[in-house]
């Protein structure tokens, strides 16, 4: 079974850009001037993936939305 791949939407902390950084990665898979451009930079990453997640935070680190792609491995029933 594949595992879920997460990107998430962050505000960097020593300018006014946004970040996309992969879950437990060390370093940003992209930098984009505006949130708008890093959730789509973000959500391409996640489709390409077999399972991808998206996490979008807020400027004060709280998770504002969440959008997942792919089978999902476990449906909820009905």
């Amino acid at each position: 079974m594949a595992k879920r791949t997460t990107f998430h939407v962050t505000k960097r902390k020593d300018d006014d850009g946004w970040r996309v950084i992969k879950e437990n990665a060390s370093r940003a898979s992209s930098v984009k001037d505006t949130k708008t451009e890093a959730v789509a930079d973000a959500r391409a990453r996640a489709k390409a993936e077999p399972l991808g997640q998206v996490k979008i935070h807020k400027e004060d680190g709280k998770i504002q939305t969440e959008y997942t792609y792919g089978k999902d491995p476990f449906p909820p029933a009905g």
